[in-house]
């Protein structure tokens, strides 16, 4: 059982329909045997969902509310704590669906600027900083 549990580990990363024949297999014996490791995959699953399929905030907004209902139903502590981050934050979650983007370039360019400030050893001159790092990312 712990060998099958280790080599199954793969497949809760994927959605069902990227498994391998070996995966459905493996889906098949861990998923009975273990009930709430099948919920968790399903929440898991139907938040990815949320992002794929809806077009729209309205229907955005509709999915998650039935989403977090069904982690509350679920009871499992781990999706709570992403249910509450999603309450908190629904608003900016629900932006995404305007356009369909994300702040991921400016997270990007934000991890840059700190391993550029890393290199430089502390910064003391801050106009010079600024210079330099416009310079290198302009």
């Amino acid at each position: 059982m712990k060998q099958l549990l280790a080599r199954s580990r793969y497949l809760l990363f994927k959605h069902p329909s990227k498994w391998t024949a070996s995966q459905k297999q493996r889906a098949d014996l861990v998923f009975p045997r273990y009930p709430e490791l099948y919920k968790a995959y399903n929440l898991s699953i139907r938040l990815g969902q949320v992002f794929t399929i809806c077009k729209n905030k309205q229907q955005a907004f509709k999915r998650l509310a039935i989403w977090y209902n069904d982690v509350e139903s679920a009871g499992i502590d781990a999706f709570k704590t992403v249910a509450r981050s999603v309450q908190t934050h629904y608003e900016s979650i629900l932006n995404f669906f305007d356009n369909r983007s994300t702040n991921a370039s400016a997270e990007s360019f934000n991890a840059k600027i700190k391993a550029f400030r890393a290199t430089s050893r502390g910064v003391r001159d801050t106009t010079f900083f600024l210079f330099r790092l416009a310079n290198i990312y302009a």
